[in-house]
């Protein structure tokens, strides 16, 4: 243990790219919250609405984060063998698959937005907000594809700051229009969700552009022309999706599990909808500096594999783990201690509204410790081990086998108010550590994926 806390080049390398990682996602989170607290003055149908709605780019945005992380997974261990040809044709191909994904759900939600908020609501003046969102924000999803690709792929070589600025100028322009389209201020038209909708448009277009000029303007090794990122044969092609794959289908059904979550929740009715749009709120500002050590995780270990230093990467791995349980017990303590001073932002909430969220405030925070160390074990050591199929499996079974099951049940069958289905969801959390642990001490999750590519 001494040896632990005297390493400074392992806390060095990891506040390097923890710290802005965690900054980019305390501002994305930030972002959600500024439009959750502005959408709230609106009333509970129009934050239902819009939580709802967003599902539809939750389920998206998880799988083109698949996409991503399951091509940083080899761009880390490249960057560890300095291979910079083999980094832009990795960064090629996530880009084909998010772009790809993106357009087929720009066109779900331009034409099928009714039928999609059907499947979540079946309050009508909901589901008309929601198909009025849907349709004002489709077009964001490319945008969001192409710039999820680079940003994730810049934490894997190294420059981790680039997405802090981004995100910042997203964070503010998102802030400044929100204002002015949600209330119609300074001439503007009052468009109430739908301003919600075109300010998150705006500002990931300005995200994107600041994206570009940042990679292109500094020749760094993601700057490739389009006949470098898409220099493919058929064995590089078969090797990617060999690793790729299972962390793609890993959040695809990991996040339709989750939209599931929001449909059982969505039947218990719309109290029961907004106030789980207030839990994700304030879970997403929680979670930042866990994703931010998680990712630094996946960076550090994938570096270390890929340079042939596999003890070292076991090393660190465990460090994450340990790190992580201290850090979700201070999280955890957080979440308690400040549900009444979190809730008190959020304008407008009924009584009963507030009671309900603060019990689900209760309950993540008994959970929060192991969703974090959870969060660790899976993205960062078995995924930045190349372990990814085993990692699938696991995240897969705890959300399908137990989690989606138990929120149906208890929203449907025993019909438990919410803040008591939640607590039967995070049991996934308790099954996940169990099996996964062993899975670490075990030493079968290291895996070199460059070798003869």
């Amino acid at each position: 243990m001494k040896n632990f806390w005297k390493d400074r080049a392992f806390f060095r390398a990891m506040f390097s790219i923890a710290l802005p990682i965690t900054i980019q996602n305390l501002i994305a989170s930030s972002v959600n919250m500024l439009d959750t607290l502005m959408i709230t003055s609106l009333g509970q149908e129009s934050l239902a609405a819009v939580g709802l709605a967003n599902q539809v780019f939750f389920f998206y945005g998880v799988t083109v984060f698949g996409i991503s992380t399951g091509s940083a997974i080899f761009i880390a261990q490249f960057w560890g063998n300095r291979d910079r040809r083999n980094i832009k044709r990795i960064l090629g191909l996530s880009l084909t698959l998010g772009s790809l994904l993106g357009i087929m759900f720009t066109l779900a939600a331009l034409f099928i937005p009714e039928y999609l908020m059907k499947i979540f609501s079946k309050d009508p003046k909901v589901i008309a907000l929601g198909v009025k969102y849907l349709r004002a924000v489709s077009t964001s999803y490319v945008i969001t594809g192409i710039s999820f690709s680079y940003a994730v792929a810049s934490r894997s070589v190294g420059e981790a700051r680039m997405p802090v600025v981004a995100s910042f100028a997203s964070f503010v322009t998102n802030g400044v229009f929100n204002y002015l389209l949600i209330f119609g201020k300074l001439g503007f038209p009052r468009l109430e969700v739908v301003g919600a909708a075109y300010g998150t448009l705006i500002a990931r277009a300005v995200e994107l552009f600041i994206i570009l000029y940042f990679v292109y303007s500094s020749r760094g090794p993601l700057a490739g022309s389009i006949r470098e990122m898409t220099d493919w044969n058929k064995n590089f092609v078969k090797r990617y999706f060999k690793t790729a794959t299972p962390v793609i289908f890993n959040e695809a059904f990991w996040s339709l599990g989750t939209v599931l979550y929001s449909i059982a929740y969505a039947k218990i009715g719309t109290e029961a909808a907004a106030a789980v749009q207030i839990l994700n709120t304030v879970q997403n500002l929680f979670m930042v500096i866990t994703r931010g050590m998680g990712n630094a995780c996946t960076v550090l270990v994938g570096n270390k594999i890929g340079a042939g230093e596999e003890e070292v990467a076991i090393q660190y791995a465990n460090r994450f783990l340990i790190l992580s349980i201290g850090v979700g017990l201070l999280l955890s303590t957080g979440i308690f201690l400040t549900s009444d001073l979190m809730l008190k932002a959020f304008r407008n909430l009924t009584p009963e509204l507030y009671e309900t969220s603060k019990r689900l405030l209760i309950a993540l925070a008994i959970f929060f410790t192991i969703k974090v160390y959870n969060g660790t074990l899976v993205v960062g050591v078995l995924r930045g081990g190349g372990d990814t199929r085993f990692s699938m499996l696991l995240d897969m079974a705890g959300v399908w086998l137990i989690g989606v099951p138990l929120a149906f049940i208890g929203a449907l069958v025993l019909k438990f108010p919410v803040y008591y289905v939640t607590p039967l969801v995070y049991m996934e959390e308790v099954v996940k550590a169990a099996i996964g642990t062993p899975r670490v001490i075990s030493r079968k999750w290291v895996t070199n994926l460059i070798k003869d590519m």
